[in-house]
């Protein structure tokens, strides 16, 4: 354990975010008609296909692979899986597309989207053509079908924008709240939606569409406003998916820029964990729609950008360069998910701590030579 309390230990398999789950109250295992995944060849997509394959279930992969490291991602769930995997190359903003890969689908999972807030801010028409207008295409995709299939959308925790208001104090090298509550708990979905940047406001829109839908047009949707995400098949960029984008940087030896002061703190969740919430989110969803729910690793799992460094020093048992830039537009000092919540109603938290799990993707990286090729720290628009 280090100074920051955060221990290493070993992982509990040799793949811990790809293992299936033999959870029994993932009741939709037992139906193979095909699950659409929208963005289903990125990290998440990913692991969450791969879980579904195992179990026999045929999945529809919808991405137009533009964002770095897809194609692999999507040559190994072939390789993996064969002919269970339907792919379909194309734009959330092409709905005959969408019309195409929906038919006889019984579950949705949107993933689909533009992802950084940086990007967002140079080209913010984009920015809302592929998250707002690309969700309210995919929902009256939805809503036209003779069955229409259930949904579950991956909004974000911008939707509470910048957090101003919360009291923080500084503790050695983190932000702290001052308010027990949130500093025990986190922040619930009581927070009042305050959406900041053009990301937040897109992903924001998207959100309340969809809790809309189910509300008006009786669809079957959930949303989960999600805070860090990390694990295999992550090819993080440094405007999104840090953590893996701190591990590629000092696996190559090159500086990480830290935005800010480096004492920002987010709670991060394995990916595995973020699966088992898919899954049971869809098996749950008769009692579920129309509902968001703050999904996260939770007061247990969070951790600052320093006290990242740390921890990949020592992994890497050596120094880790880096260098301080000025704050980005929208980005919080302090968010930590209360997923309390989701718990009561499904019994879900996760399962893989921070350490072991930034150990496990560590490992991942190191013995994957691709990941940390120069391609992957080249980050693209995906949609």
């Amino acid at each position: 354990m280090d100074a920051n309390g955060l221990e290493i230990q070993q992982p509990t398999s040799k793949n811990p975010g790809l293992k299936p789950s033999t959870n029994p109250s993932e009741r939709v295992f037992k139906d193979l008609r095909p699950a659409l995944i929208t963005g289903g060849a990125g990290f998440i997509g990913t692991n969450l296909a791969h879980r579904l394959l195992s179990a026999g279930r045929p999945v529809v992969i919808f991405d137009n692979l533009s964002r770095s490291g897809v194609e692999l991602n999507l040559n190994w769930l072939r390789q993996e899986h064969g002919e269970l995997v339907q792919v379909e190359v194309a734009d959330i903003r092409d709905t005959a597309a969408l019309e195409r890969a929906i038919k006889g689908v019984s579950h949705v999972f949107h993933l689909a989207a533009q992802v950084a807030v940086t990007s967002s801010l140079t080209d913010p028409v984009y920015d809302f053509q592929v998250n707002a207008l690309g969700t309210l295409n995919l929902l009256e995709v939805i809503r036209r079908q003779p069955a229409p299939p259930s949904l579950i959308f991956t909004s974000t925790n911008k939707v509470y924008g910048g957090l101003e208001d919360i009291g923080l104090e500084l503790s050695q090298k983190r932000y702290q709240p001052t308010d027990p509550q949130i500093k025990w708990h986190g922040i619930s979905e009581a927070r009042s939606l305050d959406f900041h940047s053009p990301y937040g406001c897109s992903k924001g829109s998207a959100d309340q569409y969809v809790i809309d839908y189910a509300r008006t047009y009786g669809i079957n949707a959930v949303v989960f406003r999600m805070s860090c995400t990390f694990g295999p098949h992550q090819f993080g960029t440094e405007d999104q998916g840090w953590v893996a984008h701190f591990l590629i940087k000092a696996l190559k030896g090159q500086p990480i820029i830290l935005y800010g002061d480096g004492m920002q703190v987010r709670d991060i969740l394995y990916v595995d964990d973020l699966v088992n919430a898919l899954v049971l989110a869809q098996a749950n969803m008769g009692r579920l729609t129309g509902q968001a729910f703050n999904i996260g690793g939770g007061p247990n799992n969070c951790i600052s950008l320093l006290e990242l460094l740390d921890l990949i020093r020592q992994l890497k048992g050596g120094e880790v360069a880096f260098n301080f830039d000025k704050w980005r537009p929208g980005d919080q000092r302090y968010y930590v998910s209360d997923t309390s919540k989701f718990n009561r109603l499904t019994g879900w938290e996760p399962k893989m701590n921070a350490a072991p799990g930034v150990k496990a993707l560590y490992d991942w990286l190191y013995n994957s030579g691709e990941a940390i090729s120069p391609l992957m720290l080249t980050g693209r628009r995906s949609a």
